[in-house]
């Protein structure tokens, strides 16, 4: 078992674990009929435009899991609208037009890269940085999370990041115990309507 930084071979691997965690944890490959675009969003933007803080965990079957993150998020959601987005919208249609109850899985992560949502500025103000990370269910309850996400810190500390974030679905009922695990705790936004997302933060 090797966790080391992230590489350009590793890529496809890493949209293939962003579309078998995609559905609350789960495996979401049976929900779209492209299989990239859940990694679109939540893996290959960091990991080629911040590889120094994009991770992947391996063992003897290939990449097996990825770690990454950004230490300023309200600069890396201006970035991303400079130069992430606008590529991808020239291939996937703006959904716009379709009523949001009525969108594919497919329709909705298009809409997603048209119109992104940015992270609650409550948020961002105490915890700038953030982080994803996504583990095939071979790697479950076997500490490997944990190490992955401490090669992250270490990372990020180098970098003088002092407070972090991640949002997580409410559905996924794995990872919020795993993040309370590493000391994350879950943030009360009184100004932030109810959603899909629970936001959760700790210190360096």
């Amino acid at each position: 078992m090797v966790i080391r930084r992230f590489e350009a071979k590793d890529l496809d691997a890493c949209y293939a674990i962003s579309l078998a965690t995609g559905f609350a944890g789960g495996d979401a490959s049976h929900l779209y009929r492209d299989p990239r675009l859940m990694g679109h969003i939540y893996i290959a933007p960091y990991a080629l435009l911040e590889p120094a803080l994009t991770f992947v965990v391996e063992d003897h079957e290939g990449v097996a899991g990825f770690v990454a993150g950004t230490e300023d998020t309200a600069t890396w959601e201006d970035r991303l609208e400079q130069d992430w987005w606008p590529s991808l919208r020239k291939t996937y249609a703006d959904t716009s037009d379709v009523p949001p109850s009525s969108r594919t899985p497919d329709q909705r992560r298009a809409y997603m890269i048209h119109h992104p949502t940015r992270t609650p500025s409550t948020v961002v103000a105490r915890y700038p940085a953030h982080l994803h990370m996504n583990l095939l269910p071979r790697l479950h309850r076997r500490g490997i999370g944990s190490k992955l996400f401490e090669t992250w810190r270490a990372a990020a500390t180098a970098r003088r990041m002092t407070a972090f974030h991640v949002g997580v679905n409410k559905e996924n009922t794995r990872a919020i115990p795993f993040w309370r695990s590493l000391a994350f705790e879950e943030l009360t936004l009184d100004d932030v309507p109810e959603g899909r997302t629970l936001w959760m933060g700790r210190d360096s």
